[in-house]
């Protein structure tokens, strides 16, 4: 975290030691803008990146039987599935929903989990 202060202070440091009177290089000026877009893509972009990979890896695993939570706050258990939509079970209720409604995955085949218990 030091060296990303340091770093992030550089420029700063480096136009408070210019000539008066003298204008600041191209290069100077576009510096501090250049490393805070680095600093806000590596802290901001990447992570967010990296989590739509995964949620978009997760709907596309969906299997019948897999407990989900939608968008809306509905927890059940997916009875279908196509290309956009995905059933989902919930009680006597069977709701249609599309794959980008699904959030997370609470747990994979949870109907046969439920089958076996009521057995």
């Amino acid at each position: 975290m030091k060296k990303l202060i340091s770093i992030v202070m550089l420029p700063a440091f480096a136009m408070a030691q210019d000539v008066p009177g003298a204008q600041p290089s191209l290069m100077g000026s576009f510096l501090p803008f250049l490393l805070m877009f680095v600093v806000m893509y590596i802290f901001f972009i990447l992570p967010r990146q990296r989590e739509n990979k995964k949620t978009e890896q997760m709907r596309s695993s969906l299997k019948k039987g897999d407990k989900v939570l939608t968008v809306a706050g509905i927890v059940g258990i997916v009875s279908h599935i196509d290309d956009r939509f995905v059933g989902v079970k919930t009680g006597d209720t069977k709701i249609d929903f599309e794959k980008a409604a699904i959030v997370k995955l609470l747990e994979a085949d949870a109907e046969k989990k439920h089958e076996a218990e009521h057995k």
